[in-house]
């Protein structure tokens, strides 16, 4: 079996318990208008291209064989840049082999369960009592089947198993992955559906139910992350309205992770020749405390 890995991070301490591996999956079913992995949204390859690091040589345009790459001018700097036209581009990585200046990079590459396993091992004299495997992405749901056979494969292998989810995929599949999972780390956007529908292209009804069910039916470890964007859910009634909903439905969870927004995001959206008219600032301190007593006060660890 074969999945699409962007990325595989060693010693990582964020993301889960001790020290962990994690593994990033491509695909996501949300289009997250912040999101800070935007090379993890789409379920393929991508070229990315560093802009700073080219210097328009023409080296990649004479190797690419569809006609993807051309040149233009900047029409803020003046100066030339080259151009990739996403939908010719087939993500053959002839024009990563001929840059000399690492100016391209793939985002993605096909991989088995066994190679991907294997690297995770690799690391787990290192994870102790406490670590083991984060599998994240994107949503590893897109890829349940991958993600299964790869934590069963940790499961079988002594190896704590956590993943990071938005929750939004058929239960059905929910179940499969969730039988060898240890922790569950839940990313919950909004509470209003109609609000998280317009910063993420859905309503979060699935993703509540299945938070609730997760919880109740499967008796999960569960750790609420929000990512905190000022302008769009970092308010005093959103975070309330999130505590009460985890105190009332969801027994196996006492932690909430509150993340603060940055736009670490907006590099990588360029390197993929994007552009967004989303902005939002980095919440202050004093914000941050604010929010975190509004979700506590349900009898909640809020970090």
């Amino acid at each position: 079996m074969k999945g699409i890995v962007f990325d595989i991070q060693h010693y990582c301490i964020h993301d889960g318990p001790g020290v962990r591996t994690n593994v990033f999956l491509k695909g996501c079913p949300l289009q997250c208008r912040w999101c800070q992995n935007p090379e993890s949204q789409k379920l393929k390859p991508e070229i990315m291209h560093n802009f700073e690091k080219c210097t328009v040589c023409g080296r990649c345009g004479e190797v690419c064989e569809s006609g993807a790459i051309t040149y233009a001018v900047d029409e803020k700097t003046g100066k030339p840049v080259t151009v990739t036209d996403r939908s010719k581009c087939t993500a053959c990585g002839k024009c990563i082999e001929v840059c000399l200046n690492e100016a391209r990079s793939m985002a993605g590459e096909e991989m088995t369960v066994e190679e991907a396993f294997d690297k995770v091992q690799q690391d787990k004299l290192f994870f102790g009592k406490d670590g083991g495997i984060t599998i994240t992405g994107g949503e590893p749901l897109v890829q349940w089947e991958f993600t299964r056979e790869l934590f069963r494969m940790c499961k079988e292998d002594g190896i704590h198993t956590c993943i990071e989810t938005c929750g939004f995929a058929d239960w059905e599949k929910v179940c499969e992955v969730m039988k060898y999972v240890d922790l569950v780390l839940y990313d919950v956007k909004h509470m209003d559906p109609q609000q998280h529908r317009i910063c993420t292209g859905h309503d979060n009804r699935r993703i509540m139910e299945n938070l609730r069910r997760i919880s109740q039916e499967l008796d999960k470890n569960i750790i609420v992350r929000v990512p905190v964007i000022p302008g769009y859910n970092a308010t005093v009634a959103n975070m309330k309205a999130m505590g009460k909903f985890i105190q009332e439905e969801v027994p196996t969870c006492d932690e909430v992770n509150l993340l603060p927004f940055h736009n670490m995001g907006e590099s990588k959206l360029q390197q993929l020749e994007e552009h967004s008219d989303f902005s939002s600032r980095v919440p202050t301190d004093e914000e941050m405390r604010e929010l975190r007593e509004a979700v506590a006060q349900y009898g909640i660890i809020v970090k």
